[in-house]
């Protein structure tokens, strides 16, 4: 399937948040969209669709910040119930989840934005007309 056959379809936002959560190229589902841990890259490999300009800013590290806030906290919340450590020990454990967590889950969220902004035509996945000018 070319790009432009893939341009014609109606943009699905779930199946393309899907793809961009697995790495994946929202347009074609070829595991081509980051060339670092979250640099996106330029055009993806497969199906050539132009990801260099996409804009997802603060939205990814936001979206992560409130996901791993509400994994971390009624774990802690628990843990402080169910076993009563002290606070450098809560401080520790946590501390180092928040981390791990934080650096698993952010390329995921990042890459399911940028396919939500691709859904959307949001941005820089939004349709250009002969002259080049972006209209959405």
């Amino acid at each position: 399937m070319s790009i432009e056959d893939m341009l014609v379809e109606k943009r699905l936002k779930g199946p393309a948040m899907w793809r961009g959560a697995r790495l994946r190229c929202p347009a074609c589902g070829e595991k081509t969209m980051f060339h670092k841990y979250l640099k996106v890259s330029e055009t993806c490999g497969s199906c050539g669709l132009n990801l260099g300009e996409h804009q997802a800013d603060d939205a990814p590290p936001y979206f992560t910040i409130f996901i791993v806030g509400h994994i971390i906290v009624p774990v802690a919340l628990i843990v402080e119930r169910a076993y009563m450590p002290p606070l450098y020990v809560h401080a520790l454990i946590f501390g180092i989840l928040s981390i791990v967590v934080s650096l698993i889950s952010l390329p995921i969220v990042k890459g399911a934005v940028v396919g939500l902004q691709w859904a959307l035509e949001l941005h820089g996945f939004a349709p250009k007309d002969e002259e080049g000018e972006t209209h959405g």
